[in-house]
């Protein structure tokens, strides 16, 4: 058998616990999928997947000059008088998502 090494990463429980029930329904033990991700990234000298910034940016505020921020403003009782309105769940879940937050 050969000689291995530990490594020690720190996760979102959450994810922890999605990933390894998807490794769990295709018979991979977390630490096999873990050594597999790392072959990879020596094999392709790289991350083994593409990585893209988000499709959008988010606005910091705090650059704005008073006629932008209020034009922003603006914008967003647009959209709640427009009823483009969203749970705090799911723009959470986009965060996620589109930015790893």
């Amino acid at each position: 058998m050969a000689r291995t090494s530990n490594v020690f990463a720190r996760v979102e429980p959450e994810i922890k616990e999605q990933a390894e029930q998807v490794l769990e329904r295709l018979g991979i033990p977390m630490s096999n999928a873990v050594s597999m991700f790392l072959r990879q990234v020596v094999l392709q000298r790289g991350i083994p997947f593409e990585m893209k910034l988000p499709k959008t940016e988010l606005l910091n505020y705090s650059s704005l000059t008073r006629e932008q921020f209020d034009a922003e403003m603006e914008k967003g009782m647009d959209d709640v008088k427009a009823g483009r309105v969203y749970s705090a769940d799911t723009i959470e879940a986009e965060m996620r998502r589109d930015f790893g937050v």
